[in-house]
């Protein structure tokens, strides 16, 4: 038989299998929160001189462990809703083993939320911002608030754990960039579930980003409707055309010199991008369908294409895009530090926009298209100089065309992707 029984509560009384173990055992241990919970409950009051409350799920393992040392009979951890969902039943079990571990769950905040909600989350995605209050065993998180946007473009229902520093009004701050293309976005904060003094608040992003909410709650985020889809028919992973894409005066990266630069680019799940000189935005659009965490900058100073950008990222719902209208090295003062830089266009600027994400950048990558000797020499010599580790590749493109009733090929002016690689 386990030692140690993991018990969730919060939602309902507990059942007899729970019951006997609180009963039978020699210390029930638990956070200041999860005491709280349990203070209401029936069998408290015939447990209470073994109750220890400890201020930390750190502290609590610590008393777990001592406890379990001395050998003297089987020990409760008291836990939040299931224990094995985001909780202190995998610590438990990844400490102790599966065999040493009992674990006991009741209904988890997820499934309470939701039914406050009356909202069906079979197909929701369920994301944690909730780290450990032990800064040693604060656990890297998967998602952080700033994905959301990204990942809306896939989900249209997200719920989210929070704590402290990840909470509701965080949250909804970084939805705001979405609001835009999905005015349905609804964000539900469920505070203090199964107490007494439960709240359920809803409203559009901007209206939860001003308000403030205990510690204790659940975040669900709901949108309608589905990413826009290209021409009526479904949107390829991968490989947009470039009628699929509004542009003005042709000014858009070739399809087959697009493939080439994202492959050179080797985008990040997550992190900052830069798009300079971003015409129509044809790249950033690829990126952000490719990498939908991805924060994406499209750097641009015509208003027409800025336009572009923007009806882009609307028609593809990529709230992760967010044009910047101004000239380079000057409008990039105010972005936040990139991990990949692509150089479009640079208005015989380079050397000094090289320079400026040079100074910016420990590591990462910057992909420079050229379609001149010269602006090959100036991109390889800047890069080199910012202490980029640079390579080149001339991409040459020709396409079919009929020529009467034969067809023959015709070349594209060839164009050199540049990679400056550093870290």
């Amino acid at each position: 038989m386990a030692k140690l029984t993991v018990v969730g509560i919060g939602a309902r009384p507990l059942d007899e299998r729970a019951r006997q173990a609180v009963l039978a055992a020699e210390a029930v241990i638990g956070t200041r929160r999860t005491c709280e919970v349990f203070a209401r409950y029936a069998e408290f009051a015939g447990v209470k001189a073994k109750v220890r409350q400890m201020e930390t799920i750190g502290a609590a393992m610590a008393s777990v462990r001592e406890a379990l040392a001395k050998g003297a009979g089987p020990v409760v951890l008291l836990a939040s809703g299931d224990p094995l969902f985001f909780g202190a039943g995998r610590r438990a079990v990844e400490e102790f083993g599966p065999d040493g571990v009992e674990v006991i769950p009741d209904v988890s905040s997820f499934q309470l939320a939701f039914s406050r909600i009356k909202t069906a989350w079979d197909e929701a995605l369920l994301v944690s911002f909730h780290g450990s209050s032990d800064a040693e065993r604060r656990r890297r998180l998967r998602y952080a608030p700033d994905d959301l946007p990204g990942l809306l473009s896939d989900h249209a229902v997200i719920a989210a754990l929070t704590d402290r520093e990840h909470g509701p009004a965080e949250i909804a701050r970084a939805l705001q960039c979405a609001a835009d293309l999905w005015p349905s976005l609804t964000v539900h904060v469920c505070e203090r579930l199964g107490l007494d003094d439960e709240r359920v608040t809803e409203g559009p992003p901007g209206k939860i980003a001003s308000m403030s909410f205990d510690d204790l709650n659940v975040v669900i985020i709901t949108r309608e409707g589905r990413e826009p889809v290209v021409a009526g028919k479904a949107r390829p992973c991968f490989g947009l055309k470039e009628d699929e894409i509004a542009h003005a005066g042709g000014l858009i990266t070739k399809d087959e010199v697009r493939a080439v630069t994202l492959h050179a680019l080797r985008l990040p799940e997550g992190g900052v991008m830069w798009d300079i000189g971003a015409g129509s935005g044809a790249v950033s659009i690829e990126a952000a369908r490719l990498s939908p965490r991805l924060r994406i900058f499209a750097v641009e100073k015509d208003p027409a294409q800025i336009e572009k950008v923007r009806e882009n990222r609307a028609s593809f719902g990529l709230p992760s895009i967010e044009a910047v209208e101004g000239e380079a090295p000057a409008a990039l003062a105010s972005l936040p530090a990139p991990d990949r830089v692509f150089i479009g266009g640079s208005g015989e600027r380079l050397g000094q926009i090289i320079e400026t994400v040079g100074a910016g950048m420990d590591k990462g990558i910057v992909v420079v298209n050229a379609a001149t000797l010269d602006t090959l020499n100036e991109a390889v010599a800047g890069l080199e100089k910012a202490g980029f580790r640079v390579g080149v590749s001339q991409v040459s493109v020709a396409r079919m065309r009929p020529a009467g009733k034969k067809r023959l090929m015709a070349a594209l002016n060839p164009v050199f992707v540049i990679t400056g690689e550093k870290g």
